[in-house]
């Protein structure tokens, strides 16, 4: 706050009569000093010039060096407020809303949701039982997106699809096989179980002829081990897959990993 030293006639002559008492009882000052306010009553103030005598001084009812507008913290409260709408405004959901309503962006088509496009059947190689394009455990099948559907394509073009144009290729799982048949194993160890045959068949010599020199370990060994192929626990020894139908029988493991979901338990 800056104090005008001197009488209350401390304005110009020149702006003395501008100067016109407010309803606030202020003194509203125009031209250079419009950016200042007088009081109408005098303070008297200890001050001395420094010289610390403590003898009072006759100041002018005090003007105070108030800016017109807001001042310095007010006014970066202000902006820094303002720089908040904004960023909120621009990334929150309202924000989403505008840049949609002002030019909305095209959905990929593996983003559709399940009823908004069908995948054809896989191809089947007869020799496998697998999908023909199975690569790394992974296969991919050819998806239609339904009639009157817009949407980017695997080519990144925005079609408008009639049911008849391949919009995405979905993966599906697939398993990696070596040509040992399901059928075979379960039929070998049913009749030449005792003799290790199937044990031979799936890579496992040393239990093959363990199997064969101990008659199928008296027939319990035999009969362990039809249950464990038959159940597909047991499988060829390089870690590959049984040739099983596509649509057959198979087994499926689950395995539970820090990654999985666990559904909450409700108990009543």
């Amino acid at each position: 706050i800056h104090i005008l030293k001197g009488s209350p006639n401390v304005i110009p002559r020149a702006h003395r009569q501008n100067t016109r008492r407010d309803r606030t009882g202020l003194y509203p000052l125009r031209g250079p000093f419009k950016n200042l306010t007088l009081l109408p009553f005098s303070l008297p103030l200890l001050g001395g010039g420094g010289s610390g005598s403590g003898e009072k001084v006759s100041f002018s009812k005090m003007a105070a060096a108030w800016p017109s507008g807001p001042s310095a913290p007010e006014a970066v409260t202000a902006r820094l407020v303002g720089v908040l709408w904004f960023v909120s405004v621009t990334t929150g959901p309202w924000g989403a809303v505008a840049t949609s309503a002002g030019g909305e962006e095209s959905l990929k088509c593996e983003d559709l949701k399940v009823g908004q496009y069908i995948c054809k059947d896989p191809k089947i190689n007869d020799a496998t039982q697998e999908p023909v394009n199975c690569t790394n455990y992974t296969a991919h099948v050819s998806c239609f997106p339904a009639p009157n559907i817009t949407c980017k394509d695997s080519s990144g073009n925005e079609t408008h699809f009639t049911g008849n144009e391949v919009g995405f290729f979905k993966p599906i799982s697939c398993r990696n096989v070596n040509g040992y048949s399901y059928k075979v194993a379960v039929a070998l160890s049913l009749f030449l179980g005792w003799l290790g045959a199937d044990r031979f068949y799936l890579g496992y010599p040393a239990l093959g002829l363990l199997k064969f020199c101990t008659v199928g370990f008296c027939g319990i060994g035999s009969l362990i081990d039809f249950i464990l192929i038959s159940m597909q626990i047991v499988g060829p020894s390089d870690g590959s897959s049984y040739i099983i139908d596509y649509y057959g029988t198979r087994l499926t493991r689950l395995s539970i990993t820090n990654e999985t979901f666990r559904k909450t338990q409700l108990y009543p």
